[in-house]
């Protein structure tokens, strides 16, 4: 196959996977679901472009292990964080407004499809690392490594750290401001950033400089769309203490808080 109907076929997988999840969505009413599928979406296309293309290399095998690990602790992360509690007020805002009568079918362009076209425009550097044959080991492949194991470290990191605080009742409405979340408000965000531009630096060593643009949609996507941008409007309405630690704290890339900040501060988005 070549790499363009290769690259196709990832798009007809994933749209598919979440064909079958939109219809579960229907009559469980909670489109929220799509939200777990992110990263094991990123594993089912990252497999589908490694068991079409002929590449098979040391850096192919790599990146579909990494893929897969990430995706599929993201997903599990928020299945057990989010089943059982219901729609998310994103989706229960979209459904008050367009009707019930016609959100079971909206949702399905406005939330299954275009997470599917995201996804598949974002998984650009999976693909080239195993169509591209540019096998030999560079210095971008260790730079894409380390980037990795950063962004993985402070994206899991953050997510443990407030899942704990979260589920110590005296920390309701409190504001976490210790480990990861002492150095950035959303070490989240930062670590899936620094995921994909891994996962591109890869691309590029592959002899691709497409990927680069995966990295910045992502990028993009976690500052100023779904990430970052909606999540501190929220959090500056409903928590007092969030004015203080946006002003001693930085939003996205880590770095010393701002002096007069209290690590000891019980915290928590």
């Amino acid at each position: 196959m070549t790499p363009w109907e290769i690259f196709f076929t990832g798009l007809a997988v994933v749209l598919s996977l979440l064909t079958v999840l939109w219809l579960i969505s229907i009559p469980i009413r909670n489109v929220s679901i799509v939200d777990i599928f992110w990263g094991a979406g990123f594993a089912a296309i990252g497999y589908t472009y490694h068991n079409l293309g002929e590449n098979h290399s040391w850096r192919g095998n790599l990146v579909l292990l990494l893929v897969i690990l990430w995706g599929l602790r993201l997903s599990i992360h928020l299945a057990v964080r989010n089943l059982g509690k219901g729609e998310d007020y994103r989706y229960q805002e979209f459904r008050q407004r367009f009707g019930p009568r016609r959100y079971w079918w909206f949702s399905f362009f406005q939330v299954f499809l275009l997470q599917g076209v995201l996804l598949w425009l974002i998984s650009t550097p999976l693909l080239a690392v195993q169509v591209l044959e540019n096998t030999a080991v560079t210095f971008l492949d260790e730079v894409a490594l380390v980037l990795w194991v950063t962004g993985f470290v402070f994206e899991a990191g953050g997510d443990y750290q407030l899942m704990k605080f979260r589920s110590n009742p005296a920390n309701k409405g409190k504001v976490l401001r210790t480990g990861f979340w002492k150095y950035t408000r959303h070490p989240n965000y930062f670590g899936d950033a620094a995921v994909w531009w891994g996962f591109a630096l890869f691309g590029v060593a592959a002899g691709a400089w497409w990927p680069l643009l995966s990295a910045a949609l992502m990028n993009l996507l976690l500052l100023k769309v779904s990430g970052v941008a909606l999540l501190e409007k929220s959090l500056k309405q409903t928590k007092p203490e969030y004015q203080e630690y946006v002003r001693q704290t930085p939003a996205f890339f880590p770095w010393f808080p701002k002096s007069g900040s209290s690590a000891s501060t019980p915290p928590g988005q």
